[in-house]
């Protein structure tokens, strides 16, 4: 009962700000006005507000400014002996920077390190946070290019991408993380920049407590979901999630700007109900992955969990099955990837739903931005496939689907499971390199294996733990499927948009197929389902559904 009394109450929340948070983000996007500061700081960048931006123009920003991250974030690693608050952790290696980085900076967040040991308060503060905001001020951006692709005509131009970057972060993510990092202070989050405290054992060994500026990373951690803790436990550390009421917190932080973009892109496109059904869609396959992984650890599969009434191990007391079971499927159906317990300890359906929940290209509700621009994506996908049944042009939110905007669609949703199943299987091919990392094998080893590059190329960041991926080979392969899961699509995107905004509204007639009713939806979310059945059920065959069945 208290499992469902935590989810009742995060659904009430969530539903209570759906509407006001998803006008707000749309007056923000639509917006004409520049306050003062803005204004400043534009020209200080030298950067015309009012001009807008060809999508190629849009894309070269997004790409420009990514990499000029990258290269900062991995400066900053490497140079980190030379910084305040270092605490002699020294700098970090080569390959452990590239891949923090471009982790980072793709929203992915991965850790291969334990932050309490390797990483300063400098390097967390103004890298890791920084990034933490811009990067998912770029997911905003992208979508908000999109769906203008949508509600433009005759144009070429898709907005302005500094202004949408600056307006993400200072008008949206900057004011909601300063008011709920106040909220988890007061729960009993960590805020502090001592190095840690120390204290002596009842054996009268003594060690150190590490402590970290942390409520002021972890709110935008959840909200942008990113998903990098500072400490190694991640959001199952009592410092950064110390109790029930902090978890349903971050739980709602997560989920909430993602849930609302569905209202903004109603809003946006002048018509409520295309929100409303995507955030159906949205619901429905939310729904149907907790339901599973819920009742698969509740339920016994073992000696131990029997013993202890249900599938405990990995998981907090203090949290127990549902809360465990509704973060898994919350953090891995978004591209968050932050855990509060330990995913590789599920069962084998359990983790097979967490696992589900990224194959389905993480639109259950998604990441910030990523989320409803996939979830567009798909849709495109299934008004192509009903224009093929039924013999005519397919159209979708007033645009003809021609040549040019289905095959961006489709590189848009092949460029994941292109790096997952490439990367999969270039490290099964290592066995060198698989030796030293599994901690297990059979079925669960390529879960693990599985898994590691399904949630880089999702830009998720969680992890089957029984993985160890700090040799230089998989430091960089997860790198290279980050990138390319992060940018491949968000490219696609923009010219899908730029080719949708030329277009001239499309009117309806008795033969356009409604997208506002179940009969859509239904489509939507069977389309979602077959192309991640036709794309991993032979994965998921040697894997989790191998460790479930037996």
């Amino acid at each position: 009962m208290a499992g469902f009394a935590q989810l009742g109450l995060l659904l009430l929340a969530l539903a209570v700000a759906y509407r006001p948070l998803g006008d707000y983000l749309a007056r923000v996007y639509r917006g004409e006005k520049n306050n003062r500061f803005e204004r400043r700081l534009y020209r200080l960048l030298r950067i015309d507000p009012d001009s807008e931006q060809r999508w190629t123009t849009y894309a070269a920003g997004v790409l420009g400014f990514s990499f000029v991250s990258v290269v900062f974030l991995y400066l900053l690693q490497r140079l980190q002996s030379l910084l305040p608050l270092d605490f002699g952790r020294g700098a970090v290696s080569p390959s452990m920077a590239f891949n923090t980085a471009v982790s980072f900076v793709t929203n992915t967040n991965w850790q291969s390190y334990s932050g309490e040991e390797v990483l300063g308060h400098t390097v967390q503060m103004v890298g890791l946070t920084v990034q933490n905001f811009v990067s998912a001020a770029v997911g905003m951006a992208v979508a908000i290019a999109f769906i203008r692709g949508f509600v433009r005509r005759s144009t070429n131009r898709l907005g302005n991408f500094w202004v949408d970057l600056v307006r993400g972060v200072l008008r949206i993510l900057l004011p909601i993380s300063f008011g709920f990092a106040i909220v988890l202070v007061a729960f009993g989050v960590v805020q502090s920049l001592a190095r840690g405290v120390d204290v002596v054992g009842l054996d009268g060994a003594k060690s150190t407590i590490a402590l970290a500026p942390t409520a002021s990373q972890e709110v935008i951690k959840e909200l942008g979901t990113n998903g990098g803790g500072i400490f190694n436990a991640n959001s199952s550390h009592p410092f950064e999630n110390p109790n029930g009421w902090t978890n349903l917190i971050e739980n709602f932080l997560l989920l909430l700007i993602p849930v609302s973009l569905t209202r903004t892109l109603g809003v946006l496109v002048g018509n409520k109900k295309q929100g409303y059904v995507l955030l159906g869609v949205m619901g429905v396959l939310w729904a149907g992955m907790l339901t599973v992984t819920w009742w698969a650890e509740a339920h016994t599969s073992g000696p131990a969990a029997a013993l202890a009434g249900a599938n405990m191990e990995g998981k907090e007391v203090r949290f127990g099955i549902p809360a465990s079971a509704l973060w898994a499927i919350s953090t891995t159906g978004t591209s968050t990837g932050a855990v509060n317990s330990m995913h590789d300890s599920f069962s084998g359906l359990g983790g097979g739903g967490a696992l589900l929940s990224m194959l389905f290209g993480e639109v259950s509700p998604g990441g910030v931005g990523a989320g409803i621009y996939g979830i567009l994506v798909m849709a495109i996908i299934a008004m192509f496939l009903a224009g093929l049944m039924v013999g005519r042009t397919p159209e979708y939110l007033g645009k003809k689907l021609g040549t040019r905007e289905v095959s961006c669609a489709a590189i848009a949703i092949l460029a994941m499971p292109t790096v997952v199943l490439l990367g999969t299987g270039a490290a099964l091919l290592m066995p060198g390199e698989l030796g030293k990392a599994l901690t297990n094998h059979g079925a669960h080893g390529l879960s693990e294996v599985l898994y590691a590059y399904t949630s880089a190329g999702n830009n998720n960041g969680s992890a089957f733990a029984g993985l160890t991926v700090t040799s230089d080979w998989f430091q960089a392969t997860l790198g290279i499927a980050m990138l390319f899961g992060r940018f491949v699509p968000i490219l696609a995107v923009l010219c899908l948009a730029g080719s949708l905004a030329r277009q001239r509204k499309v009117p309806e007639t008795a033969g356009t197929l409604p997208t506002t009713g179940p009969l859509f939806a239904s489509m939507l979310t069977g389309t979602v389902a077959l192309v991640a059945a036709l794309t991993f059920i032979p994965a998921l065959a040697l894997g989790p559904i191998a460790e479930a069945l037996a």
